[in-house]
């Protein structure tokens, strides 16, 4: 009897959470400007009703709300832009790294569709896989409110109990599948600064049912962008956009606010653009401009490489470490490593992020004998010094330049930045681009051109003294057959 009796209790159990379930939970918004106690009222009455009640407001908003009531937060400005009330076409969060942007959206397009069905596009220009996607930000969102039993997270898509549906998909060439999404109710435009004009001209006219309207957040780069033209240089009337930066993340970690307080001690210019949200000055001094992109990849065996260079730290200078691969005229960067005030004995730890540093031909910076030996005599055999010589960094720039593509893995943060941040000087008066390069922003660069050594051409070798050289080289267990380099202009076939 006994037995029966807890079966019984375990089926209503499991009845009364799919009753829970189907319902679902409710939401209630604050006012963006409404008197907290006239809130605390509305709250109250839809307290005492079954189920989980959703109350979303500003993280400044003072109210007491009930303990069975979950309290919902946004950054303010966050709040402002993606509340229901705001009826603009176009919300538009820009600004800098750390201030949340992509965090308040997930969490704003979570509860929108507890709230009734919606089709939610995701989208960015180049999407090579979901994981290249919101789609891990949107689900980790999802366990953090605790509201997992009412999704389905598949490694697709999201769906709502309420038939509401996350989608993703990229932009760039991808034009028929983009047209047929023209039921959507929202389209959340992630990395929006990135978003080419052709890519607007498609998505624009895609989204055509009353009352659908777009998200977008974006970090500004050039002033010229398509993106940032719309919503700052000749906003348009229909969107409703705020620039936020770290300081306006009351959530701001740890992590975060040191990778911030380095770059402002190293270069204003670099961090007025990467973390206040400005746009870069003299982005014609970008070296990589135009050449690099960021996609997920899996190396293929007939790639050339691995090619591992490291590049070490000083004092405040960060040390950093690449694996890279070539085939044919596409440069891939798969891994990096990266740390600031690495003392030498935490340097193989490091490294150890890299797969197969251990036993791959590592090419490091010839300036530190004593590290490489170090390095060699505690599981890193295989580091060698690089080979340097009068104007090698300017060949290893042209060198960078040569690959029509340089893809960059997501994982690799520190190469993605400095990607964007590596520049020649300019002049102070005259903004006229110098030929010197800035010596900031540069360790995985450096670092790069160390790996990508045995590809680089000396402009100064002659051709007859270059292949002589070329032929008394012993074989590199490193390169791959398939790539072989013309002398005359270093490219390959």
């Amino acid at each position: 009897m006994h037995g029966r009796s807890q079966l019984v209790r375990a089926a209503q159990a499991v009845l009364a959470q799919r009753r829970a379930t189907a319902s679902g939970p409710r939401v209630l918004w604050a006012g963006i400007s409404e008197d907290p106690g006239a809130f605390a009222r509305r709250v109250k009455r839809e307290a005492d009703k079954p189920g989980l009640l959703l109350a979303v407001v500003a993280h400044d908003y003072r109210v007491n709300l009930p303990a069975s009531v979950k309290r919902v937060e946004l950054p303010v400005k966050c709040f402002r832009v993606l509340h229901p009330a705001n009826v603009a076409r176009f919300k538009v969060l820009k600004g800098g790294r750390g201030a949340a942007k992509s965090w308040s959206i997930a969490r704003a397009l979570i509860i929108f569709a507890l709230e009734q069905p919606l089709s939610i596009l995701c989208c960015r220009e180049i999407q090579n896989s979901i994981r290249a996607s919101v789609h891990k930000l949107l689900s980790q969102q999802i366990r953090a409110l605790e509201l997992q039993r009412w999704f389905t997270i598949d490694i697709r898509a999201i769906t709502a109990y309420n038939g509401s549906t996350f989608d993703f998909e990229g932009l760039y060439a991808n034009v028929d599948k983009i047209k047929s999404y023209e039921g959507a109710d929202i389209c959340w435009i992630e990395e929006g600064a990135s978003i080419s004009a052709d890519s607007w001209e498609i998505l624009e006219p895609t989204l055509r049912k009353p009352g659908s309207y777009f998200v977008c957040n974006y970090n500004p780069d050039g002033a010229d962008d398509p993106t940032h033209v719309m919503f700052a240089i000749r906003p348009r009337p229909d969107a409703s956009v705020e620039h936020v930066t770290f300081s306006d993340n009351p959530y701001l970690t740890d992590p975060l606010r040191k990778a911030m307080e380095y770059m402002r001690s190293v270069d204003d210019d670099a961090y007025r653009h990467v973390w206040l949200g400005e746009c870069r000055a003299h982005s014609d001094a970008q070296i990589l401009r135009g050449k690099f992109v960021v996609e997920e990849f899996e190396p293929k065996p007939e790639w050339a490489g691995p090619y591992l260079g490291l590049d070490f730290g000083f004092s405040t200078d960060p040390t950093a470490a690449v694996q890279a691969y070539v085939h044919e005229r596409t440069l891939y960067v798969s891994h990096e490593a990266w740390a600031v005030g690495c003392d030498i004995d935490r340097t193989p730890a490091l490294l150890d992020q890299i797969p197969g540093a251990r036993t791959q031909v590592m090419r490091a910076d010839n300036a530190r004998p004593e590290t490489i030996s170090y390095l060699q005599r505690n599981g890193y055999p295989r580091v060698v010094a690089v080979e340097k010589w009068a104007g090698s960094v300017e060949d290893g720039v042209a060198h960078l330049r040569q690959y029509e593509k340089i893809v960059i893995h997501p994982r690799c943060e520190r190469t993605l930045e400095e990607a964007r941040l590596y520049a020649y000087k300019t002049d102070r008066l005259t903004g006229t681009v110098l030929a010197d390069i800035v010596d900031k922003f540069n360790h995985c660069m450096d670092a790069l051109r160390y790996a990508l050594a045995p590809l680089i051409r000396r402009k100064t070798t002659g051709l007859l003294d270059y292949l002589r050289a070329e032929a008394a080289k012993p074989r590199d267990k490193q390169s791959a057959p398939g790539v072989t380099i013309t002398p005359l202009t270093g490219v390959w076939h």
